[in-house]
């Protein structure tokens, strides 16, 4: 699991005068915040009190979303009212027969309605829209959004579009989570717990998996992990997962049969060496994922169409398909979120070689026209198809070469589930752990580790971005693609602080302080006697010193800066100076009282910022 800690530092903002500066320590160096940033900070205790209330509402959210997607499912294709719906089994053949190929097509017209009308961002697979806000929206998603995309994903799944229901449910948690946030005013970390809280509780709720929901939101949500961030992740995600089981029921997503009479014992050669190479294969797979919703979104956008046109195109490409299937196999298969056919390949269902490896093809295809179309749904119950249908041949392949090995389609099945969400998602924690939570069989974790990091490893060799990263990238909103833990920030301010300095009068005037220093490297603090006033940059004097001349120090300096004592670490300092909005730090002996110009030891200021950056991240 790793972590990052990210803070944008402010423009410096002048002031006339000098007056009180800045802040420090909790012991008594602190200022009052500035008056124009109303932004609040709650205790650990509180942040977590409204991170339950998250999880109710998502737990509550992942409900009605189920029910919405069964009542808009029976309606479209049975022509009845009714919420009874089990996406696990095959369900009866539609009365409509070839007309059914036109459902998706009726189904993608209202999505991009109500899109386009109300809430843009809620188009596609949410995921990559939930990391922008995050990254680079302050953690602001608005409220809207969980309406819309509910309806607008209940709509695409229920009339067939191949897209699955967690990038929805993601979306509607952390729309709740962060709209909570911003109407208490929330500070930005806090405001990205929240939200990431909330895409947790959606997805620990949707899928009956409480461990993978709080793995899902640190591995590709948090940007940084911490007691105070992972803390409110878990209240939420157990919140939602138990208010789910109260009134769903505590079922698993899968069943496995096998679980009845499990042995536990040692995987033999065969199946490593087999979990090995599906490892590998999932990992080309996943790539070939991730370059064809990549090609297909892009494709879609660039027709000379209107979002109408595109997405009857589309959906009646998608629609085709589902019915192709239909007369040869006798089910849609490609059609909706598909765990009906997943669900009968883990209980043993006799399907070829060709029809698994043509299921996975097909499910690749519909997913990625579907989303670049217009569709809204989530691609981790597509990428749970694909993987199922691909890891279920290559089993049936193996148990054809080695008849003797005793090796269990249904479990490379998952093995294959694992491998392709993770090399997909980048997240290997969240799907090992996904899979096992939502099968409940222990003796697939040893291959499951195994492939899961094989195809990751593959994927990253052949495209650094995944299936979140890459549409970011491709619209010039990139986001960290590895997230490593800064180990600058636990530095000592003393280590990187700038010990050349000066402190001079603030009744000086500016062409007297410039024959006195070296403007090249020297860093100004301004006083007004006892008391520390500002600071000065003092290469923007360069040129303007015949103007600036006779002003006093005290005309010309600024009072963005903070205190810091020189015990503090750069991870507090630069905490506290992107929460005030200041963007220079002055580092004293003192812990106490009324910082004097004596005490000063140090300073930091962009420069030292970026040059321990630069120190510790490329040596």
């Amino acid at each position: 699991m790793s972590s990052q800690v990210t803070a944008v530092l402010p423009a410096d903002k002048s002031v006339s005068g000098g007056g009180g500066g800045g802040g420090g320590e909790a012991e008594g160096l602190e200022a009052p915040e500035p008056s124009e940033t109303n932004e609040r900070e709650f205790s650990l205790p509180v942040l977590s009190g409204m991170a339950l209330l998250v999880g109710i509402v998502a737990a509550f959210g992942a409900i009605v979303f189920k029910f919405l997607i069964a009542g808009i499912y029976n309606l479209a294709f049975y022509q009845t009212f009714s919420f009874d719906y089990d996406p696990n089994s095959f369900g009866e053949p539609s009365p409509l027969g070839p007309l059914v190929i036109l459902v998706p097509v009726i189904g993608g017209l209202i999505v991009v309605a109500l899109v386009r009308a109300f809430a843009p961002e809620a188009k596609g697979h949410g995921v990559p829209e939930v990391m922008y806000a995050i990254y680079h929206k302050g953690g602001n998603v608005r409220g809207v959004v969980a309406i819309v995309k509910s309806l607008a994903s209940a709509i695409s799944i229920g009339t067939g579009a191949s897209v699955g229901r967690e990038g929805p449910i993601i979306q509607i948690g952390s729309s709740f989570g962060s709209t909570i946030a911003r109407h208490l005013r929330l500070v930005r970390p806090q405001k990205i717990t929240l939200l990431s809280a909330g895409a947790g509780a959606g997805i620990a709720a949707t899928f009956n998996t409480p461990l993978g929901g709080v793995l899902f939101a640190s591995e590709v949500l948090l940007p940084e992990i911490s007691p105070r961030s992972f803390l409110p992740v878990v209240i939420a995600t157990a919140t939602s997962t138990y208010v789910y089981r109260l009134v769903m029921g505590g079922e698993t997503a899968f069943i496995v049969h096998a679980l009845s009479e499990v042995e536990f014992s040692v995987v033999n050669f065969h199946e490593i060496g087999l979990a090995a190479l599906t490892g590998v294969i999932m990992g080309v797979a996943a790539y070939t994922f991730v370059k064809v919703l990549a090609f297909m979104e892009d494709w879609f956008e660039e027709l000379p169409l209107n979002a109408y046109v595109q997405n009857i195109i589309g959906m009646l490409a998608v629609g085709l398909m589902g019915y192709g299937f239909f007369l040869a196999s006798g089910h849609h298969h490609v059609l909706s979120v598909g765990y009906s056919t997943i669900q009968d390949i883990l209980s043993g269902g006799n399907a070829s070689i060709v029809l698994l490896v043509a299921l996975f093809v097909g499910k690749l295809l519909a997913t990625s026209i579907s989303l670049g179309a217009g569709a809204s749904g989530g691609i981790f119950s597509p990428s749970l198809f694909m993987g199922s249908t691909l890891g279920a041949a290559i089993g049936a392949a193996g148990a054809m070469v080695f008849p003797d090995a005793g090796i269990s389609v249904p479990t490379f099945a998952m093995i294959g589930m694992g491998a392709m969400v993770g090399g997909a998602t980048s997240a290997a924690m969240t799907a090992i752990v996904m899979i096992f939570e939502m099968t409940r069989d222990y003796n697939i974790i040893l291959p499951l580790v195994l492939a899961v990091a094989l195809s990751i490893g593959i994927r990253r060799a052949l495209v650094v971005d995944d299936i979140y990263t890459i549409k970011l990238r491709n619209r010039g909103r990139p986001i960290p693609t590895n997230r490593t833990t800064n180990m600058f920030l636990v530095q000592p301010v003393t280590e990187i602080m700038n010990r050349d300095f000066h402190v001079l009068p603030g009744d000086m005037k500016v062409a007297e302080a410039l024959k006195q220093i070296d403007v090249s490297t020297a860093k100004l603090i301004v006083t007004d006697g006892q008391r520390i006033s500002g600071f000065i940059r003092l290469g923007t004097l360069r040129a303007d010193m015949e103007k600036l001349g006779k002003e006093r120090l005290d005309s010309i300096s600024s009072n963005a800066f903070i205190m810091a004592a020189e015990r503090s670490n750069l991870n507090d300092v630069v905490t506290r100076m992107s929460r005030r909005q200041r963007s220079y730090a002055i580092v004293i002996k003192g812990n106490r009282g009324v910082p004097r110009p004596d005490e000063i030891v140090g300073v930091i200021d962009r420069e030292e910022l970026a040059q321990s950056v630069i120190r510790n991240h490329y040596g």
